[in-house]
């Protein structure tokens, strides 16, 4: 008769993960689409859990400093120069840095009465909101004006080879962090009835193009405007007008472009421009303060 042999155990299997749990494939190029659909669903859900309906953008410098920091910094250098040489260059820079500092102190400031006004519409702190980029420099002092008024700010920031960390000011709840720069610029202006673009360098300027752009074709969705703050700064940095001479853009699509000097003059034009705009009078329903 033929042995009865016990047969051996079958090998242990490993389980399966579902498939959006599988960190690889996740990350790898088959799975871009979901992640650049998650960049849309994610924070269209969030925003609409804390009922943001309209945003305020701030674009500028990530190396602009707060003044007292600025000061503290070439304050210590120019003390170094009683014991050693100091390269004459780093006191230019440090003087130039403190120069520049007072546009974190303006969009600080602007920032601030932003929202202070918004809340003054007893629409709620969710109604009119300001957004940066969600790092240091011109985006931290956007969003430390919001927090200083007592409202809500956004911070959508970028991935970077380099480290970005979000600045201490954004509200954690409207504290995003994306992958892809155009899913960013997106979320950008898709709630945008206003940029504030401050000085800053290539990515400020990256940016800027980009929302003139959509204006300009009218692939924006809605109104919005673009405020250019400082204008010695920008029309040192670029010819608007020669564009205009050489026939390249029109005098009708330069004045897509305003350009303002004080946080109040920009909170004037702001309020000017929304009393005008129909969607933002009617979710009101009655007239701006």
């Amino acid at each position: 008769m033929p042995s009865k042999e016990t047969p051996p155990n079958p090998p242990r299997m490993r389980q399966p993960k579902v498939a959006y749990r599988d960190g690889r494939f996740m990350e790898s190029s088959d799975a871009r689409t979901l992640r650049i659909g998650a960049e849309y669903l994610e924070p269209q859900a969030r925003l609409q859990k804390a009922g943001v309906l309209n945003t305020i953008v701030f674009f500028g410098s990530a190396r602009i400093l707060p003044q007292d920091v600025a000061q503290a910094r070439l304050s210590s250098l120019e003390a170094e120069t009683s014991s050693h040489p100091v390269p004459p260059e780093h006191l230019r820079a440090a003087q130039r840095a403190l120069e520049m500092s007072r546009y974190y102190e303006e969009a600080r400031r602007l920032a601030r009465l932003i929202t202070e006004w918004s809340i003054s519409l007893k629409r709620g702190n969710h109604f009119l909101v300001v957004c940066s980029g969600g790092g240091p420099g011109i985006m931290e002092a956007a969003n430390r004006g919001a927090s200083e008024a007592g409202g809500l700010s956004i911070g959508l920031n970028i991935k970077l080879p380099f480290e970005q960390k979000s600045n201490p000011y954004v509200s954690p709840s409207l504290n995003f962090l994306f992958k892809y720069f155009f899913m960013r610029k997106l979320w950008f202006a898709q709630p945008a009835r206003a940029l504030i673009v401050f000085p800053g360098g290539y990515g400020t300027m990256d940016e800027l193009w980009e929302f003139v752009t959509l204006l300009q074709t009218r692939k924006m969705g809605h109104q919005a405007f673009i405020l250019m703050y400082g204008s010695d700064y920008w029309k040192k940095l670029v010819n608007f007008d020669f564009l205009v001479e050489s026939g390249t853009v029109g005098e009708d699509e330069l004045r897509l472009l305003r350009f303002v000097d004080s946080p109040e003059q920009a909170l004037a034009i702001i309020k000017q421009k929304l009393r005008r705009n129909r969607a933002m009078r009617a979710a009101l329903r009655h007239p701006f303060p």
